[in-house]
Order: C-alpha cells, then structure tokens, then sequence
C-alpha cells in the first residue's frame, strides 16, 4: 500500500498541523486512482490546498484530512462520489486501549456542544472488510461509558450521531482478529454517492454505444472544478451523457458532435429490441428529465477538428470522451474535393462526407482549443486510449498553456486502459502556443 504525503491548509496560509481540525474520510472502495485528484480538487474549490505533510494512505478507505473549518468539510460532502461520509474525529488509535486514550485527551470544551443534557444521540459502529455480531457492537458501545454523555439515546432521529470505526485491512483473506487502525467520531454529512444511481444511464431517456457510466461523469465534472454559472463545453458531445452531470452542479452546458442523427436524436436506437429513436430521445430531453432543460445552451453539428469559435475565452471547463474507434469511429469532414463530389451527386447537405480522424490529430486539435478557449485557471478533462505494454507518461499530450493535474487510469482490458487526463490553463493562448506535444 502506497503513503501519499497530503496535507489540506487553508488557502494562502501556512498553518501548523495541530492548528486545523482533524477530520476523517470514509471513502467507497472504487475508482480508487480517481479519488485524491476528486478531494484535491473539490477542497481547492471550497478555498482549500494541500500541502505535504500528512501521510493518506491512498488505498485505504480511511484518510485523515486537516481540514479549515466544518464549513468547509461539508462543501466537499455536497459534490464527492467518492467518498461516503465525513467525521470530525475525536479520537484514533492502533488499539482500543489508545482509542480510549485519544478520547479522554480530545478537549472537552469541543465536545461538550454535542453532549448536553437536552440533545439527543446515538452511536454507530461500522467495521470495514469484517462483519460484527450485535453483541460485539453492544460492546463497544458499552466501553465507551466514560464519555460525559448527558443526552437521551434515540435511534431513528437523533441530533447527533456519533460512529466508532474500525479498519480490517484490505485483505478478504486474511482478516486479523482485532483491528489495525479504530476511529471515533462525530458524523458532519455524507456525500453524493446517491447520484450514481438516480443518474444510471439504464433509466435515461436517450443513449448510445458510449454513454458515460454516471459515477465516472460526475468523477469528471469534480476534476473539472465545475461550480455554479460556468459554462461548459463538450466538443464530442455524443447524447450529452457529460453535460447532465456539470448542469447538476448548476453550470450551463453546450456541445458540439460531427455526427447529425446524434445531435438531433435520429435514426436506430442503441436500447436492444428497439429499432428507432423516438421523439423524447434528444440531449434536450436528457436534461429534462433530471430537471436540468434551464443550463442546456445548444448542440452543434461541428467537426472538432475544425475551429468554429470567435476568438476569445469562452469556456471555465472542456470535459470531453474523445471517440477512440473502438465502439465509435473516430470521424471529421473529408475535404473540399470529396465535399463538391458528394454534392454533384445530390446528396442531402446534412450528411456529410467524413474522413478518418487520427488520434493524434484529435487530442493535437483537443488540447489547442482548450489552450485557446479555456479562462485562465479553466480546466480541460478528457480519457486517452493506451496500449499498456507500451505506455509512459511521455506519451501524455502536453501544450505550453496547460498544466497536467492528474493522470488516472481505468483498466479495460489486460492490454488496453483509458486514462482520465486533466489539465489546467496556466498561461494565455498566443498563435506562436500552437503546438501541442503528442
């Protein structure tokens, strides 16, 4: 198991470590890699940073953050999937002895608040990767008599909750009789993880062969630091399964795809056992059916390799799937002369003559538009294609104008992974910044 050496300060401030609160994160053991690029980015929009001086450990699903203010610790509740609840933390130890210890040193003056006489409370127990009898539950709660509790016990709606937490290790194999690492804590919020399932791309209205799974959309739209009145842009737009996930968050969302029956909800369905898209089977019609119609601009049939935009900065995130020809073919209009060709033949002006589209052609053109019409400090997300026998990080695209933040990959086969790139504009586009590195 890897340490990562993070440390959460508030922003433009060099705190002492003991000065901040300490909180605990319970985190959902998937998408592991794309878990710290989220809270990173997710506590830097809240006017949070990190810096390196506590150690996460990046596997487990308990970290300890330091973070500035409650405040603070439930603005990042309000948008994770990753992470399942937060904690102020009382007390930790490698045993229940040092558990018990910890507790009796956490200042009274902070705990006091939440154990008068006239609140109400109760304990949870949770054991990550053991289950535990009622019995052992009971006594654990029991053990913890010396705390000053004053208030009344109620189960079903209590005022605060508390949990004690205990860490079995990673190994499903080989489960130690007594717990490696034992947390307790006062219960602050839990985060999004409801949205994974009340945005499923079962139950949407209009998909197709690559609709994002809805986890991994949101993952994207908290990489892209997407906040409220942002306009966002997907220049592979497909059924607008990206734009759903940053219009939640309250961000106005547009995109563009070469594909015409794509952008107008036309022709054969993806669904089995239907033939034909039907009239609610629109990017429109995905967005409200989440209630979302109000932050969708437009969708454009556009060849992403063709600039369409005036100039100027335009956009505060580009989340995007680039098409990698493996369920969908990589395509962009052919040229002038296979153009006049097909309009001798009276073909429809819709339909366009396309050409193959190479992958390093589309993340060339992917990262100059991002440099170009991206506001400073605006973020660029996007999925790259590898071939893992061969993969290095060299081979990340990289541009003058953009900073690579993270770099998470998502298995897909024993040979082949997607890596989830994100980028930062540091620096403003000038003509002589064309030259992205592929």
């Amino acid at each position: 198991m890897r340490g990562w050496a993070e440390h959460l300060t508030g922003s433009g401030r060099a705190m002492a470590r003991g000065s901040l609160p300490r909180y605990l994160l319970l985190l959902a053991q998937e998408n592991l890699e794309f878990r710290l690029p989220e809270i990173k980015s997710l506590l830097s929009l809240c006017g949070g940073q990190f810096s390196s001086q506590q150690e996460i450990r990046i596997n487990s699903p308990f970290w300890i953050l330091n973070i500035p203010s409650e405040e603070m610790a439930r603005g990042l509740m309000k948008r994770t999937v990753c992470a399942k609840s937060i904690f102020e933390l009382w007390g930790q130890g490698k045993s229940a002895e040092e558990l018990y210890t910890s507790l009796k040193n956490y200042p009274m003056e902070k705990m006091v608040l939440y154990l008068q006489s006239n609140s109400t409370y109760k304990i949870h127990i949770h054991a990550f990767n053991k289950t535990l009898t009622q019995e052992e539950k009971i006594k654990r709660i029991d053990a913890l008599e010396f705390l000053p509790f004053e208030g009344k016990v109620n189960l079903k709606n209590p005022q605060h909750i508390f949990w004690i937490l205990e860490d079995y290790g990673m190994d499903p194999n080989n489960i130690p009789e007594e717990p490696l690492d034992l947390y307790f804590g006062r219960w602050i919020a839990d985060g999004q993880r409801e949205l994974i399932e009340s945005y499923s791309v079962k139950r949407r209205h209009f998909i197709g062969n690559t609709s994002m799974d809805a986890c991994l959309s949101f993952i994207m739209a908290n990489h892209g630091r997407v906040k409220a009145n942002d306009v966002v842009f997907d220049p592979f737009v497909g059924t607008g399964g990206l734009l759903i996930s940053s219009a939640h968050f309250g961000a106005y969302v547009c995109g563009t795809d070469i594909d015409y029956n794509t952008v107008h909800g036309l022709g054969k369905a993806s669904r089995k056992n239907q033939k034909w898209r039907g009239p609610d089977e629109n990017i429109r019609a995905n967005l409200r059916q989440y209630g979302l119609e109000k932050y969708y601009l437009d969708a454009l049939v556009s060849d992403a390799s063709k600039p369409i935009w005036r100039k100027g900065m335009l956009f505060d995130a580009i989340i995007t799937d680039p098409p990698y020809g493996i369920r969908e073919a990589t395509r962009r209009t052919g040229s002038q002369k296979e153009i006049l060709k097909a309009t001798e033949r009276g073909t429809e002006n819709h339909i366009s003559i396309s050409s193959n589209y190479h992958l390093s052609d589309i993340f060339f053109d992917l990262l100059n538009s991002a440099a170009e019409y991206l506001v400073m400090g605006g973020r660029l997300v996007y999925w790259l294609p590898v071939y893992k026998p061969e993969y290095t990080e060299e081979i990340i695209p990289r541009h003058p104008c953009l900073k690579l933040i993270s770099n998470c990959e998502q298995m897909l086969s024993s040979h082949t992974s997607r890596r989830l790139i994100t980028m930062e504009k540091v620096k403003e586009f000038e003509v002589s910044d064309g030259g992205t590195d592929v």
